[in-house]
């Protein structure tokens, strides 16, 4: 016999374990699955000590909501990591870290709202005495100076040498979703760009001839290595593009052209889309796709014949 809904079994056992693994937007829709999952999410503070806020409710993440699920860990949050979190104030992030001492990993990049002495004052209460912040990443925050950073640099007992010497960071690596995850990698997100002088991320160069040349002589060190408005890299590989010759994209970010021969193309134009922007194809027939642009013309032409 079928059974009736009051009949049904709670949840696989194993299903409980997978919680703590799940991002934000999941968890919260486990929530509402059934009385299993909402009494156990509510109950376990386990899923809820590294919370990471992203797509597709990153837009919507008040100050009042950052609260309300930050105080799910009970003060025991271990890892913040907000994508893009425009509508976070400093008085909300303020509010979260007084109540959460021990996050060893705190991730702020995108977050605009924010102002640098706001982050600065939200390190100051996780670097105290027995506290143990490790890795801030605050790239997007606007304003930044250079005295800024050494006072994070400072108060996170970071060596400047000693962090670019740590792990390199490569430009098409940058939208890892866990990347925060790694233990290697360095301890701020941004640098001193070697030629603008700004505060941002720096990137490094993964071509194989780059790196031969960095480590036969340092000074070719800032030939290739500098911040993405400084430095143009390929979307898809970060190698550096300079006196290179370049794929035709079809967005806005630059190919280089052993990227460009290995991505499929717009069947009228030949342009290709990178991977970040792939979901802008356009689907033209069995053989392939149009970008957005011979979309645009083949529509207008449709309508004009008709």
């Amino acid at each position: 016999m079928t059974q009736t809904s009051s009949q049904l079994s709670p949840p696989h056992e194993a299903m409980f374990l997978i919680l703590p693994y799940l991002p934000l937007f999941e968890l919260l829709s486990m929530s509402q699955v059934c009385k299993s999952f909402r009494d156990a999410l509510k109950h376990d503070i386990l899923p809820w000590l590294n919370i990471i806020v992203e797509k597709p409710i990153n837009t919507r993440f008040s100050d009042e909501f950052l609260v309300k699920i930050m105080s799910k860990a009970k003060g025991r949050l271990n890892v913040v990591a907000l994508k893009n979190c425009f509508k976070i104030s400093d008085e909300g992030l303020l509010q979260v870290i007084a109540s959460n001492p021990f996050i060893s990993k705190l991730y702020l990049q995108g977050c605009t709202s924010l102002t640098i002495e706001g982050v600065i004052g939200a390190v100051k209460l996780l670097t105290k005495p027995n506290h143990r912040l490790k890795n801030l990443g605050i790239s997007g925050i606007y304003n930044v100076k250079i005295e800024d950073f050494q006072t994070l640099c400072h108060l996170m007992g970071i060596n400047q040498m000693q962090m670019k010497q740590i792990k390199k960071n490569y430009y098409h690596m940058r939208r890892e979703l866990y990347a925060f995850k790694q233990e290697s990698q360095p301890s701020i997100d941004v640098d001193i760009c070697p030629k603008c002088g700004e505060i941002r991320e720096v990137f490094d160069c993964p071509r194989d001839s780059c790196k031969k040349r960095m480590q036969q002589q340092q000074k070719q060190l800032l030939e290739c290595r500098g911040c993405f408005l400084c430095v143009p890299r390929c979307e898809e590989c970060g190698v550096c593009t300079k006196d290179e010759e370049l794929g035709e994209a079809a967005c806005v970010d630059i190919l280089c052209l052993n990227c460009w021969l290995h991505l499929p193309k717009c069947i009228f134009c030949n342009k290709a889309y990178c991977n970040q922007h792939a979901y802008q194809q356009h689907v033209g027939s069995s053989l392939g796709f149009l970008c957005g642009g011979c979309n645009f013309h083949a529509t207008q032409s449709s309508h004009y014949w008709f």
